[in-house]
């Protein structure tokens, strides 16, 4: 039985108010079923390296605890090729507030009721376009777009405490934009929360699938934000996307407001700095984790990304991006408001 969620929460303000990073992402694996063209990690055969077992997560879990609590989120990869995923759960929940970040592929009714009650703080289903063809062939696997939908219906069913979260995640690239309204709507219809992150060329090398810089991507999507209760993403986000998209967003607070653990435990400051890390889970205390993450000069200047990761966790150290997201931490209000939205009214039901 994962410890309450007030518990936890009271953790996660204590971790915020020490300054160590509240926001965790922990590679589960690098192996993923998936050839998306806008990632490299299938092409690298990153897939080839060692995972850790469910005793290691519980070692690092209670490691991270005398921080406070977490904000987990478990990626890869594709989570949930791992046959112990609802173990790594439940094992980080004992302290923790996990999530998982999936494609959807491996989803079952059956599976989602276990992560659930094994205490998931929520889930995002990765889903980039409206229909099947485009998303599809984004993601170099016929039936993904369906599978993804399934996976959302799953977890909504699932949830066992009300502070569970559903999320439809959305890439933003450079054909998806004019869909994004739509996408917010099926959400919507199948109980579930929107949020959007821009691509980065940090993912492949390349700005091809970089989404046009109009200028006016910030105010389109804050207006949506404002009709749609479901739109989950934080104001403060998703007012920097025209600057993201035009040279950047300076100040990135990775290794002091977040961090990535690769799948053998070393410890870097974000999932794109995996390849240079400044400790290690296992050999080093979280007391000297959080000094190595702090001294690490490589987000100095660094703008290559507006993640979700970063900027959501950033808008918490903003006044304005603190107070809007009060609602999603202290409320336990899982559930995604349904929205209908017409061209001169709405109609939405709790």
């Amino acid at each position: 039985m994962p410890r309450a969620t007030p518990h936890k929460k009271m953790q996660l303000f204590r971790t915020w108010l020490t300054r160590c990073p509240i926001w965790c992402a922990w590679q589960v694996n690098y192996r993923c079923n998936f050839q998306c063209r806008f990632c490299n990690y299938w092409h690298d055969a990153m897939g080839d390296q060692p995972e850790l077992s469910v005793g290691q997560f519980r070692r690092g879990g209670k490691k991270l605890a005398r921080l406070g609590s977490v904000l987990i989120s478990l990626a890869g990869g594709e989570p949930l090729m791992r046959p112990d995923i609802v173990e790594i759960v439940a094992t980080l929940a004992e302290w923790h507030l996990p999530f998982v970040t999936t494609n959807g592929w491996f989803s079952t009714p059956e599976l989602a009721e276990e992560l659930c009650e094994a205490g998931l703080w929520g889930v995002s289903v990765s889903l980039d376009y409206d229909n099947a063809a485009q998303h599809d062939a984004q993601r170099g696997r016929p039936g993904a777009f369906e599978r993804a939908l399934a996976a959302l219906e799953h977890f909504n069913r699932a949830r066992k405490y009300d502070y569970q979260r559903v999320n439809w995640m959305c890439v933003l690239v450079d054909d998806n934009l004019d869909q994004i309204e739509r996408m917010i709507q099926m959400a919507a219809e199948r109980g579930a929360y929107f949020m959007v992150q821009p691509y980065s060329s940090q993912k492949t090398g390349s700005d091809r699938f970089k989404c046009a810089n109009s200028g006016t991507v910030s105010r389109h999507l804050m207006d949506l934000r404002r009709r749609y209760p479901n739109f989950l993403s934080n104001p403060y986000f998703l007012s920097k996307f025209d600057q993201a998209l035009n040279g950047g967003v300076p100040g990135c607070m990775a290794g002091r407001g977040f961090f990535n653990i690769d799948s053998t435990g070393d410890i870097a400051v974000c999932v794109e700095h995996r390849h240079s890390p400044v400790a290690n889970l296992f050999e080093h205390s979280a007391q000297e984790i959080v000094k190595r993450l702090r001294a690490d000069p490589a987000p100095r200047g660094c703008m290559a990304c507006w993640y979700n990761c970063r900027g959501e966790i950033e808008a918490l150290y903003n006044p304005v991006g603190l107070l809007k997201s009060m609602p999603t931490f202290l409320l336990d209000r899982g559930k995604a408001p349904r929205c209908v939205r017409g061209a001169s009214q709405s109609v939405t039901a709790g």
